[in-house]
């Protein structure tokens, strides 16, 4: 008795245990940024060697590893497609026996036989889709490749009462594409990776239990 009294509060315990969903975004979603360089000592007035990577007239753009860019969440994407097939077959064969004096199987001359067959079959389809996701998120510059582009990747994490919302976003991005306030359009990153993802009450009540799905699997029809 002990036994399964201790094994329904696990089940329970386990039950109100929040994790957080897995994702698919570029790892890790946030790095930090490298050391920074020793002093140097002053060789210019204006233009001094070693600093070449903060340009004087040039808003402050993200171009390092652990600098922060906003994404600007634009994604509105719609598909339509429509299919119709139609078969139609039919054959009439006719085969007779001929009176054949001589013959064994007597009883089969002069019979003839007729075989008819039809076969039809259509076919309709027809699948729509239309999703709309606008937001923004500030992401992270986890990685700058050798031509320059940059891998960002970013998690916002909202709590609202017991449920909590993630918005996760990653892809590479060209500087060419950043404007001066820091920014870029997620139509514009290339390999970009978009989630939004909850978990809490509500999202449990959407869920099938463990033994309707266990079920579902083993059952052939």
């Amino acid at each position: 008795m002990n036994k399964l009294m201790i094994f329904a509060s696990v089940l329970a315990l386990a039950g109100c245990i929040t994790t957080t969903p897995s994702t698919s975004v570029h790892q890790p979603m946030s790095v930090r940024p490298a050391d920074p360089a020793p002093v140097r000592v002053a060789n210019g007035a204006i233009y001094q060697a070693g600093y070449s990577n903060a340009p004087l007239f040039e808003d402050r753009r993200a171009r390092n590893v652990g600098d922060t860019l906003t994404i600007n969440i634009i994604e509105n994407t719609s598909a339509d497609k429509k299919s119709n097939t139609t078969t139609n077959r039919s054959s009439d064969n006719n085969l007779s026996v001929p009176n054949v004096t001589g013959l064994p199987g007597k009883s089969f001359l002069g019979a003839s036989l007729a075989a008819t067959t039809d076969f039809k079959f259509s076919g309709d389809g027809e699948t729509a889709s239309n999703n709309v996701f606008t937001g923004t998120i500030t992401v992270t510059v986890i990685e700058v490749f050798a031509n320059g582009n940059l891998l960002v990747s970013g998690e916002k994490q909202v709590g609202i009462n017991h449920a909590s919302e993630f918005i996760r976003f990653s892809g590479v991005v060209s500087p060419n594409n950043i404007t001066s306030t820091n920014s870029v359009n997620s139509v514009q990153v290339a390999d970009a990776r978009v989630e939004y993802r909850g978990n809490g009450q509500i999202e449990n009540a959407q869920n099938m239990g463990w033994l309707s799905r266990f079920f579902l699997n083993v059952m052939p029809f």
